[in-house]
């Protein structure tokens, strides 16, 4: 059940933690990231989590961010890590359903005391996973930009609203130091965040990293929150008080950057290059975002992936055909510093 090439570092990493080279029960966790290969498993009576990742890429500022998060209570407890053999353990959390209206309250606490950790390590442009890459001002993002047009993925009518909705986007948005923290990063997966019935736990750092505090707040306002007074309350648990005008306004703004990305990254990942089918009505995201939570739906199969950049696309559509979005931007704009 462990990759042969990973069993020794398995072997290493039980013997340095616990004293023993094999466990007593292990159990292949088969979702989450297909790179790596997570396990439950049992050592002296208690279950625990070990992670291989079979990528290459250096592991040590997942490592470093896991742990701090951990030791502020917001990741389960880290019991080994090792960057060479790219191996992990930390504690296993038996889960239970978390109810979205318990959701709007316990995950901005959870992301307020995240945004407040000493700051994670910064990273290039280029390596930025978040929907703030598209605010990119380097060549990384002027070819992916290039490409998605070449793909023609989408119909040019439509593929020239979405880049329009974009480009009014990153003219505005700012960047500013106080709104850079400590970041998941990769939480638009249910699987990401867990819940004993008591506290809600946040796993999988691999993309964790300096970032603005509205991409974590925006992806996740995504999920979770439907209507206007959920917004309030959610947003209300996170500031500690009711947000100003210029906070709503770049969270929304934020929100509609990330159905841009959404919709470029999965349907690049879904439509294996060819053109996408718009003639059948998408899901809306709503409740596609509700199956995800409820486990109904996983993005797994290429299908999956194309339905789900298509929900981003027509919500963003909604959106931007609302008096909110423009309001927004202008918002947001005018506090910007002029040239």
């Amino acid at each position: 059940m462990i990759p042969e090439e990973k069993a020794a570092a398995v072997a290493r990493a039980l013997a340095e933690t616990f004293g023993v080279t094999e466990c007593e029960d292990i159990q292949r966790i088969t979702k989450g990231n297909n790179t790596s290969r997570v396990f439950r498993v049992v050592v002296h009576g208690t279950p625990y989590l070990l992670k291989t990742i079979l990528r290459t890429d250096d592991a040590t500022r997942h490592y470093a961010c896991m742990r701090t998060a951990a030791d502020a209570g917001l990741a389960p407890a880290v019991r080994y890590t090792n960057v060479e053999d790219r191996v992990s353990i930390t504690d296993f959390v038996e889960t239970v359903p978390l109810p979205v209206g318990d959701a709007l309250v316990r995950i901005p606490d959870v992301l307020r005391r995240l945004h407040a950790l000493p700051p994670f390590p910064e990273i290039p442009n280029w390596l930025n996973t978040s929907c703030l890459f598209l605010l990119n001002q380097d060549p990384a993002l002027d070819s992916f930009l290039e490409k998605f047009r070449a793909a023609g993925l989408l119909p040019t009518p439509e593929m020239d609203e979405m880049f329009a909705r974009h480009a009014e986007i990153a003219a505005v948005y700012p960047h500013h130091e106080p709104d850079m923290v400590s970041s998941h990063n990769d939480l638009f997966k249910p699987d990401n965040i867990l819940f004993d019935g008591q506290r809600v736990w946040l796993v999988d750092w691999e993309a964790a990293f300096l970032n603005d505090r509205y991409a974590d707040l925006a992806v996740l306002a995504n999920l979770i929150v439907t209507n206007d007074q959920e917004e309030c309350v959610y947003l209300g648990e996170y500031f500690g008080r009711p947000p100003d005008e210029y906070q709503t306004a770049r969270f929304y703004v934020m929100q509609q950057l990330a159905h841009v990305f959404y919709t470029m990254a999965f349907l690049f990942l879904g439509a294996a290059g060819k053109p996408v089918d718009l003639s059948e009505r998408a899901p809306s995201l709503r409740d596609f975002h509700r199956r995800m939570w409820s486990g109904e739906i996983e993005l797994t199969d290429s299908a999956t992936k194309v339905l789900y950049g298509r929900a981003h696309f027509e919500q963003l559509l909604r959106n931007a055909a609302q008096p909110r979005f423009d309001e927004a931007i202008r918002t947001v704009a005018a506090r910007q510093p002029r040239a």
